[in-house]
């Protein structure tokens, strides 16, 4: 087999933040193919580093009162360490607040320069003069231009589902200072993405580096019509690399950003003596991107365009994953299911998520879902009942001997799990990982059924048939070496218990040792290697999340009287009117339960879905709702809502809104759904 040459990323983590399950979905999914690659005797290389420059570090760093520089080094340790508890293994770790990611931001605006792909214009911004900077759009708040819905972030109306820009907020308000902020014009930079629109058509449609859902996407909502600029500076004060042609504007995270991943070879290369080029410009270098969907535009037609007129290799593969629910929900706080790495670690095995992980995840963009009683049960019956019961079973039989010189006759087992080989790669090699582990606990299953119908418990109590007895651990031990293999680069701490248990380390390269057997080695003494996991494990890892939610939402909150510890935020946010209603004015408004029976995507809306919603026989309303962020329309259908039914009809570009759902939220990612109580049916009334 030829040894393959490949470089893998996973999207870097922001360091205002610790790491949580959700991250650890990606970092996850993309550690497990590298390993996968590695065992197989691939060249393959892990890179990633900390996300590091923008406004909201610079704003805490300032709020801790101490230097960016602190806030990253002390943030990138507990990245680190939080990784290294879950067996991600980097080749290198970065970060893009490196001198070599300033050098290679030189380099591409250099090119980008000199393609004449850079213009400039001023652009009305809103500046904070209490804080001393400009306002991202999530630093604002405001009431809507369109529906005069108070409270809106800075780029769109969550209640009416209208696009706007900050400074056409009415009553603008900085979330930094709580002052109104000013209209200040500033120079921005912009790449004439557009002038790349062919080029990108081109390798959307026919590289083959992207899901079919994806192309689709790209084709059905940017590539269609002409590409609009991107604006890539930001004026100072901001923390990030200042742009050399360009006094006081500084390139905005999303231009340093992936060139970050570049940087982190760089470092690697450096430490090991080999050449940047050969890494990223070698035509038999394979570049594969591992990413969330929330930022396939930056991957798929930013970055692309960016790497093509430097002149760096294009991306072979840019994986894309969906999003972790938990219990079919939301990751929530108040539930205890927001679960950082670290509490996660302190509490259960990190090989059980690695491999709920893998039984979940898949090649297409589908959220997964962490479902607790499941994982409990998956874990169980699957790592210990199946897997870890086989060496568990035999080997205090063999403890201290040697296994058997020649390999016994077993009945095609051996054979059959070798030849799987080929599926099982296959599976691997193209993120089926659901479809890998179904295949393996299938062999798990036959070895299983050969101890049960062997019964070496009870050969050893008959002294004539000791030799039989060797002959059966021997294949029982070999079929368990067989399918950990299969499994190491899901479980890497399993797969060198085994080694130790069996003499024989599994490593690098070491994929084809599934297929022969071993034989003749020494058996050491078992030791345990994955335990039965109890609920009372889980639930103590979800109380522990509750309360380190309730106290930091305490810490928030001014109101330590308050025995439910709810934050005072949102109404802060969000102060109670001082205008009163009338019981007439309330029964005014018909608020109905209703199913959603039909939910789609709104064409060239960012943030709209399309709601069919039922009111019970063939009463139905259609509305545009403002939560495509958050919600998934195929997980709508079939839902109870509570909607307002006799809202006055508004024509929108997209068609007309019959109606509205009710929800919560500030907006953006934080949107929720009210929901009925059971028992509610459509039609009924809301009082």
């Amino acid at each position: 087999m030829t040894q393959r040459k490949i470089l893998v990323t996973a999207a870097l983590p922001y360091a205002n933040g610790h790491i949580h399950l959700g991250h650890l979905v990606e970092y996850l999914q993309t550690d497990i193919w590298v390993r996968f690659q590695k065992l197989r005797g691939n060249q393959c290389l892990y890179m990633c580093a900390d996300d590091t420059h923008g406004t909201a570090i610079m704003i805490r760093a300032r709020q801790e009162g101490r230097s960016e520089e602190e806030l990253i080094a002390d943030m990138q340790q507990a990245h680190i360490r939080d990784f290294s508890a879950f067996g991600i293994e980097f080749d290198n770790y970065g970060s893009t607040n490196s001198e070599e990611n300033r050098k290679l931001c030189h380099a591409f605006w250099k090119e980008i320069r000199e393609a004449g792909l850079v213009k400039e214009k001023d652009v009305e911004q809103l500046f904070d003069p209490e804080a001393g900077t400009f306002l991202a759009d999530r630093f604002v708040r405001g009431t809507c231009p369109k529906c005069k819905t108070e409270d809106q972030p800075g780029d769109n109306c969550s209640s009416c589902g209208h696009h706007y820009s900050p400074i056409e907020l009415i009553d603008p308000v900085s979330t930094l200072s709580g002052t109104t902020p000013e209209v200040r014009s500033h120079a921005h930079l912009f790449i004439e993405l557009e002038k790349l629109h062919t080029f990108l058509d081109e390798w959307v449609e026919n590289s083959n580096s992207l899901q079919p859902e994806v192309v689709n996407y790209l084709k059905g909502h940017f590539l269609h019509e002409p590409l609009r600029d991107w604006d890539i500076s930001r004026p100072g004060p901001y923390f990030g690399f200042e742009i050399p042609d360009s006094e006081d504007n500084y390139w905005y995270v999303w231009f340093d950003a992936p060139i970050g991943y570049m940087a982190s070879t760089l470092q690697w290369c450096k430490n090991h003596g080999e050449e940047f080029d050969n890494w990223w410009k070698n035509p038999e270098t394979e570049i594969h991107h591992f990413i969330g969907k929330d930022i396939t535009y930056f991957h798929t037609l930013f970055w692309p365009g960016m790497l093509k007129t430097a002149g760096f290799n294009l991306p072979t593969k840019v994986r894309i994953h969906g999003f972790l629910t938990v219990g079919g929900e939301k990751m929530s706080k108040s539930k205890g299911t927001f679960v950082m790495a670290s509490t996660y670690a302190k509490h259960l095995n990190p090989s059980y998520l690695r491999y709920y992980y893998a039984s979940k995840l898949g090649s297409k963009l589908d959220d997964i879902d962490l479902n607790l009683d499941e994982f409990v049960t998956k874990v169980n019956s699957d790592l210990v009942g199946k897997v870890v019961n086989l060496a568990s079973r035999t080997t205090r039989f063999v403890q201290n001997k040697n296994l058997a010189d020649v390999y016994p006759d077993d009945g095609g087992l051996f054979a059959n799990a070798a030849a799987a080989g080929d599926k099982i790669t296959e599976f691997y090699e193209n993120c089926e990982y659901n479809a890998a582990m179904r295949e393996i606990m299938a062999l798990a299953d036959a070895a299983n059924k050969f101890v049960e119908d062997h019964k070496p418990w009870e050969l050893r109590k008959d002294e004539t048939r000791q030799d039989e007895l060797k002959d059966i651990c021997t294949i029982s031990l070999n079929l368990f070496r067989q399918i950990v293999i299969y499994l190491a680069p899901v479980l890497p701490r399993l797969a060198q218990q085994t080694g130790e248990l069996l003499n024989d380390k599994i490593g690098p390269g070491d994929w084809e040792k599934t297929q022969e057997p071993l034989v003749g080695t020494p058996v050491s003494p078992f030791t345990h290697m994955l335990k039965r996991l109890e609920d009372k494990q889980v639930k103590a890892m979800i109380e522990e999340s509750k309360e380190d939610q309730a106290a930091d939402a305490a810490i928030a909150s001014s109101d330590t009287s308050n025995q439910w510890n709810d934050s005072a935020e949102p109404l802060e946010k969000e102060p109670l009117t001082e205008e009163l209603c009338t019981y007439d004015d309330f029964v005014k408004v018909d608020m109905r339960v209703a199913r959603v029976v039909e939910a789609n995507h709104v064409e060239d809306a960012d943030r709209l879905l399309q709601l069919t919603l039922s009111l019970g026989g063939s009463e139905t309303r259609n509305v545009f709702a403002g939560i495509k962020s958050v919600y998934n329309p195929e997980d709508l259908v079939g839902r109870l809502v509570v909607c307002c039914a006799n809202l006055a009809p508004r024509k929108m570009r997209f068609g007309v809104s019959e109606g509205m759902v009710l929800a919560s939220g500030p907006g953006g990612k934080e949107i929720f759904l009210l929901n009925p109580d059971d028992g509610a049916k459509p039609g009924m009334r809301v009082h």
